[in-house]
């Protein structure tokens, strides 16, 4: 069994150590357990991999609820347990595991690296990939060759999408900027393809579809894997560090990514990415957070201080030069 509840873009950057693992043990039933919602990432997986999806706000909710998970998952069958989390949920049930008999591997969160690299030791730290990888190599796995899925040689089109949102403010780009850049491209005659989540989000980019030529929003209209599916027709994405970054990756699209607060140093960059496509500005207290969640200790965002030309320069130039 092999455990990942959270969060979308570290779980979609699980996908590919999971298929690579199953195609090298043909012969190995797996079962991922990750949230039900998530159950999209898991499509066209080999066949001796199986989902099973948890219900985090619902049956499976708490301590109580995580006892009903494990009688669901029938707990006591599993040999191996590879927990790729390392929270409280995934450690209660890995123990219990652990006491049926199943021999179990963590993921290291490099904890004490984190923390020197958000006060001003820049060491890259070891990709997500690989520290998944790790885990795997404790339980005995140790020949197992990692792909991920190559990003298209070329664009072949002008279509574009843009996901402007993160989860926390110190990752997001400024929205009257990101509405500057799609302003800028679409007099550019850029067919461009808004990404979001419903309710605030959706209206934002409800009204940039108004606004502006060739623009066109599917924020909460469409489910996950229609997402990834539409993303897949795209030249490019332009992202934020944030889930879309990781789904547009599984869609093999080349993404152009804004980071601001976080950094990619901190092994949450897609393998198939290029660091030449992650705008971001060399300042001396970034990072200043491995998620962007805390505040800025200047008060003034300066890291996503990077001029809306500046993105769609580097846009031009990407197209253009294969097209």
């Amino acid at each position: 069994m092999i455990i990942r509840f959270s969060a979308l873009g570290d779980t979609a950057m699980l996908v590919p150590v999971v298929r690579s693992l199953a195609i090298a043990c043909p012969d190995m039933s797996i079962t991922m357990l990750s949230q039900g919602k998530w159950a999209a990432l898991w499509n066209n997986m080999p066949q001796n991999v199986s989902f099973f999806g948890a219900d985090l706000k619902g049956r499976h909710k708490g301590l109580t609820g995580l006892n009903t998970l494990l009688t669901d998952i029938n707990y006591r069958q599993f040999n191996l347990v590879a927990d790729m989390h390392n929270v409280w949920r995934s450690k209660y049930i890995t123990l219990h595991c652990s006491l049926a008999g199943a021999k179990y591997s963590c993921l290291d969160k490099q904890r004490i690296q984190r923390w020197l690299l958000t006060h001003g030791h820049k060491r890259e730290l070891r990709p997500m990939v690989l520290a998944y990888t790790d885990v795997l190599n404790r339980l005995g796995f140790n020949s197992i060759n990692i792909t991920t899925p190559s990003v298209r040689a070329t664009c072949f089109n002008k279509k574009i999408g843009i996901a402007p949102f993160a989860a926390h403010k110190g990752k997001t780009y400024p929205i009257e900027k990101m509405e500057q850049v799609v302003s800028m491209l679409s007099a550019k005659d850029y067919i461009i393809t808004l990404f979001g989540g419903k309710g605030r989000e959706a209206q934002i980019l409800e009204e940039w579809q108004q606004k502006y030529d060739n623009v066109y929003s599917v924020a909460g209209t469409l489910s996950l894997d229609r997402e990834i599916q539409l993303m897949g027709t795209l030249s490019l994405m332009i992202t934020m560090d944030s889930a879309n970054l990781h789904l547009a990756s599984l869609a093999s699209t080349r993404v152009v990514s804004i980071w601001g607060a976080t950094h990619t140093m901190a092994g949450f960059l897609p393998k198939q990415q290029s660091t030449d496509d992650c705008l971001q500005l060399d300042l001396p207290c970034r990072p200043c957070s491995i998620f962007g969640n805390k505040s800025c200790r200047y008060g003034d965002w300066r890291c996503l201080n990077i001029p809306p030309e500046t993105i769609v320069r580097h846009i031009e130039s990407a197209i253009c030069k294969t097209l």
